[in-house]
């Protein structure tokens, strides 16, 4: 190799920099089209209306197998700071939203980053969704929901369950009987997504495409 072929590549020290700054675009990009499908939300049958279904956790998935669980917690962190700005919630659900997807989001990347392949890919992000629904229980019973009381007394709140379900006569209950298995389907869902989406969009995000 001649000498001008040396000094036309890139040293270590840019393409270390170059690969940073990627990252943290990317990671951006991937937040704020988080932000815009959290706020494309449609209800599930046999679910209280108020519990909306989203599949704003992918992007964040697309983050944690692409660059990292930092990454995707990062995502996460995004998506509910930019929709903090038109919430109804007065940010609990946004409090909720970035807890429980750090909790599928860490086991996904870390399991994944173990060995790269599509298994491992499944087995995190099953991991991470199972995670998830646990999590969503007590972040419910402990955070969401006593703040809900506030503004609406459980008993109304309870009253939505007990129309699809009677027995549903505790938060306890309605908990582990409806959002318990939404959380699991809305992280699974979302791992559909993102296995549908990851290798079409990983030359992009890696800066492999070829233009």
């Amino acid at each position: 190799m001649s000498e001008q072929a040396v000094r036309k590549q890139p040293s270590p020290k840019k393409l270390l920099s170059g690969g940073r700054i990627r990252k943290l675009t990317v990671t951006a990009l991937l937040g704020a089209v988080s932000a815009v499908l959290m706020l494309i939300q449609f209800s599930v049958p046999l679910i209280p209306s108020f519990i909306k279904m989203d599949v704003s956790n992918f992007p964040a998935l697309i983050a944690s197998f692409a660059f990292g669980p930092t990454s995707g917690m990062c995502v996460a962190l995004i998506k509910n700071l930019l929709n903090l700005l038109t919430t109804s919630t007065g940010g609990i659900g946004e409090l909720s939203d970035f807890i429980l997807s750090c909790i599928l989001v860490i086991p996904a990347g870390l399991i994944y980053k173990h060995r790269k392949n599509r298994n491992f890919a499944f087995l995190g992000a099953f991991v991470g969704t199972v995670c998830m629904a646990g999590m969503s229980l007590l972040t419910n019973y402990y955070i969401t929901y006593p703040i809900y009381t506030t503004f609406m007394p459980m008993d109304m709140i309870l009253s939505m369950y007990q129309d699809i379900l009677p027995s549903a006569n505790t938060l306890w209950k309605a908990l582990l009987i409806f959002n318990v298995p939404f959380t699991f389907v809305k992280g699974m869902l979302c791992t559909a997504v993102t296995f549908i989406l990851y290798k079409p969009l990983s030359p992009l995000i890696k800066g492999k495409a070829k233009i």
